[in-house]
């Protein structure tokens, strides 16, 4: 057991010259984390400033620059608690229903007669038939376009309830496609509030969802909650629709099929518009800030090829009509078609600052949330309670590990000595471990890290207690040393394994700052066992060829 191949020691002077090497960085956090934005603005082709191009070699290219990321109350930031208006996407599912009802019974209207949609309740469709007596017919139509709810929870149902009510064919969402939807909306919520998020250039947010219909974001860096609410709280819900005409106020009945809706200029008063749009939103690639004729901020656009067809064929067939561009219910723009437009792009414009249209380009790219959302929570953390929750973590960790080193020095001596070296290399490791993974720092997890110290230091302490029994026993030095790790060993690996097992359920089960804690303690589980068992050993291997001692005291 004391004997280690060449290999061996190569491999663990490795490993912790490696610990070494990627920890650096944390060590001068605020250089490297300049020269990394000014890298990734530079990446981005931003003009080379004399303060960035200064950022990026404040820190060697050569050397390891990844760091720990800190949590939103190490940082401060903004943490913002939103409820998804699921109930929001029926209506939407059932208005893109009805153009397939309408086309499946018009092939059948020599049976069926006339067909018209009724108005009714926002969670019904109805649509009524000219031929009652056809209903069984047109009902079997209209089930052919339902299709399976695919859900372990849904086996066997149908995505639509068709029903009969006099001339009127009834048609409803299920019950399991409602509860598949509500999951697809939250997923979907999940992924544009992330892309949004991302695109603003933020660090390390933490955007999960929490019980069946919230979600938590957590921004650590940015200024405050309105900041990030002005980000992810708008719908972004793009449509191009047809003018039909335009009107002074809102109670102009909008006819059939059309709905008023109003301008964001106030003087441009109210749009009647085709209900159905001829382009969505979800067919844009691509939106960027630019400037119109005038120079004035604007956005443009560019279609995938589905997008750009109907687009295109709709601009030809309408030369010289007025065609609405709608955000969120608003008409933020109705240019006159002055000629096709047949390349699948465009222009936004509309009284933009720099700023607004930035911000719209963003939201456009991201895509457009599914549904509404309500603010349940929102709070901002200032930098300077960051500040303060860091240095009140330093204060901690500095405190546990300077009365650790102090008390495995009085109760062993040499060993002690060998134990605190090892001690401070599992730290070192630990931090490597979570800057190589990108993993965020949060008050939690220093608490993790002081947590894993005393772990560290309780596989030594295992291991010289054994150490002092086999010399009580009249055994060598070499002898004592070598059954003290063996007669250890097991237990140190029992306690870890189980206590790995609970980080691991906290992982799964928690959020947040739970999660922050689980990481740093299963890392930390991690590391200080490889110093307990190796680091510690290969020192004490190397004293005891080099001294050969005849007595040892423990």
């Amino acid at each position: 057991m004391l004997h280690f191949p060449m290999w061996k020691k190569t491999l663990i002077l490795l490993i912790c010259l490696a610990g070494l090497v990627f920890a650096l960085p944390n060590g001068f956090y605020g250089t490297v984390e300049k020269h990394n934005d000014a890298v990734e603005a530079l990446d981005a082709g931003a003009p080379e400033t004399p303060e960035l191009l200064a950022a990026r070699a404040a820190w060697p290219d050569y050397l390891p620059n990844r760091l720990v990321n800190l949590g939103l109350d190490l940082r401060g930031g903004a943490h913002v608690l939103v409820e998804v208006k699921v109930a929001d996407v029926y209506q939407d599912r059932l208005d893109a229903m009805w153009p397939a009802v309408r086309d499946v019974l018009r092939e059948a209207r020599d049976e069926v007669g006339t067909v018209r949609r009724q108005d009714g309740d926002i969670n019904e469709l109805r649509v009524r038939i000219g031929n009652a007596e056809a209903m069984d017919a047109a009902l079997i139509a209209v089930n052919t376009l339902t299709r399976p709810v695919v859900t372990l929870s849904g086996a066997g149902a149908r995505d639509f309830e068709i029903a009969a009510e006099g001339d009127e064919i009834v048609i409803t969402l299920s019950e399991a496609e409602m509860i598949a939807t509500d999951d697809r909306t939250i997923l979907q919520s999940l992924e544009i509030i992330r892309r949004r998020v991302d695109e603003a250039g933020t660090r390390e947010p933490t955007i999960q969802r929490q019980g069946a219909d919230r979600i938590l974001i957590q921004v650590p860096g940015i200024g405050s909650a309105e900041e990030l609410l002005s980000l992810i709280g708008r719908t972004a819900k793009l449509t191009f629709n047809e003018v039909v005409n335009q009107v002074a106020g809102p109670d102009t009945p909008p006819g059939l099929g059309n709905i008023i809706v109003p301008s964001v200029d106030e003087g441009d008063g109210y749009y009647i518009l085709k209900r159905a749009p001829v382009v969505g939103g979800e067919l844009l690639v691509d939106a960027q800030t630019a400037f119109d004729q005038n120079g004035s901020p604007a956005v443009s656009f560019r279609f995938n090829p589905t997008g750009a067809r109907l687009f295109g064929a709709h601009t030809a067939a309408n030369v010289n009509e007025l065609f609405a561009i709608v955000l969120d219910g608003e008409v933020i723009s109705a240019p006159r078609i002055i000629s096709p437009i047949l390349g699948g792009s465009g222009i936004i414009t509309g009284r933009f600052s720099i700023e607004e249209s930035t911000e719209l380009a963003i939201l456009l790219r991201a895509g457009a949330l599914p549904a509404g959302i309500e603010v349940l929570e929102r709070r901002t953390i200032g930098p300077e309670l960051g500040a303060d929750s860091i240095a009140a973590g330093k204060v901690a960790a500095v405190v546990a590990f300077a009365g650790v080193m102090v008390f495995m020095v009085l109760s062993y001596g040499l060993f002690g000595v060998f134990a605190n070296v090892a001690l401070v290399l599992n730290v070192v490791m630990l931090f490597a471990l979570l800057s190589v993974i990108g993993a965020t720092l949060t008050l939690p997890g220093i608490a993790g890290i002081v947590l894993t110290l005393g772990m560290a230091v309780d596989a030594n302490v295992l291991v010289f207690e054994r150490i002092r029994e086999e010399l009580k026993r009249a055994k060598g030095p070499a002898r004592a040393i070598e059954l003290g790790y063996e007669k250890a060993t097991s237990a140190i690996v029992d306690a870890n394994v189980t206590t790995m097992i609970a980080a691991v359920i906290l992982f799964i089960m928690g959020s947040g700052p739970v999660r922050g804690f689980s990481v740093t303690l299963g890392l930390g589980i991690i590391t200080s066992v490889f110093s307990a068992i190796w680091i510690t050993r290969i020192l004490l291997v190397i004293w005891l060829k080099a001294r050969k001692p005849k007595t040892i005291n423990v």
